[in-house]
């Protein structure tokens, strides 16, 4: 929610929905608990939300897959369900998300039946987009923030249409952007199609400075425009948001867990007896 919130401020996105999507069981992380439990978990914590979702795709593969990957698979999908081209960091529009058409010559709204082009309008793409979303990444985009045309009025003026573009960023914390900075432990190539192709969105860790850590990697100093740091809050400071910090609040009987987790999961976590030492 931090992250829509910051994204709306900045003027350049609408953020129609959000994936939350758990990493498959043989990624091989100490204390991983099965998948069956972490999609249930997820669920349980967003049920409340009317735009973001848990996918189950990369928990139901053969096997791990990379983070590049699923990030692949999730715009694969939009494409082939919204028949639109989603666009990437490096589109000429000014605009990410909801922009003026670049770079194209104006078109009078009245034409000749014979010449009228079958480029789609606004309302149609809308609609179409609207209606795949609302399936596949939750809700439609609010709608007073698009301006329609009235094919019918007499307007005196020449207008264009508003254009849709579809994009996915990753969301992550301080800590993965870290992760980049480590040699051999990321694919060079999956690391460029990560910045430079999709983007970014870090929300800071325990005070870390993701400027510092974007200097220390050659790749993430090349893509650097692509990748939008979150301002934190002091009232709010982000870094409250810690699965690990959460685990250990369940293991050591800390009441403080509830600040880390909605009651529904905490719920779960008990009926299961997951994280629990047996001193817990």
């Amino acid at each position: 929610e931090r992250a829509r919130d910051y994204l709306h401020k900045t003027g350049r996105f609408i953020v129609i929905g959000g994936i939350v999507s758990p990493v498959h069981d043989s990624y091989g992380k100490t204390g991983l608990v099965s998948s069956r439990h972490r999609l249930t978990m997820c669920q349980l914590a967003v049920q409340a939300s009317d735009w973001i979702r848990v996918d189950p795709w990369e928990c139901y593969q053969d096997t791990w897959q990379t983070t590049c990957s699923v990030l692949e698979h999730h715009r694969d999908l939009m494409k082939r369900v919204t028949g639109c081209i989603l666009s990437n960091v490096n589109t000429p529009s000014m605009t990410p998300v909801i922009g003026q058409p670049q770079n194209e010559s104006p078109q009078p709204i009245y034409q000749n039946n014979n010449t009228v082009s079958n480029k789609p309008t606004a309302a149609k793409i809308l609609g179409k987009v609207g209606e795949s979303l609302s399936r596949i990444c939750c809700v439609r985009p609010p709608m007073e923030r698009f301006t329609f045309v009235d094919e019918n009025a007499n307007l005196g003026t020449v207008m264009r249409y508003e254009e849709i573009e579809l994009r996915i960023l990753l969301l992550c914390g301080s800590d993965l952007l870290e992760s980049f900075c480590i040699p051999g432990l990321w694919n060079e190539a999956d690391m460029e199609v990560i910045v430079g192709e999709f983007g970014i969105v870090v929300v800071p860790r325990d005070g870390a400075d993701p400027d510092r850590i974007m200097n220390h990697s050659s790749i993430l100093r090349k893509y650097k425009s692509n990748i939008l740091v979150v301002k934190d809050d002091s009232n709010h400071p982000m870094s409250v948001v810690s699965s690990t910090k959460s685990r250990l609040a369940l293991q050591h009987g800390d009441g403080h867990v509830v600040d880390y987790l909605c009651q529904p999961v905490i719920d779960y976590i008990l009926k299961s007896q997951l994280y629990i030492n047996a001193s817990g």
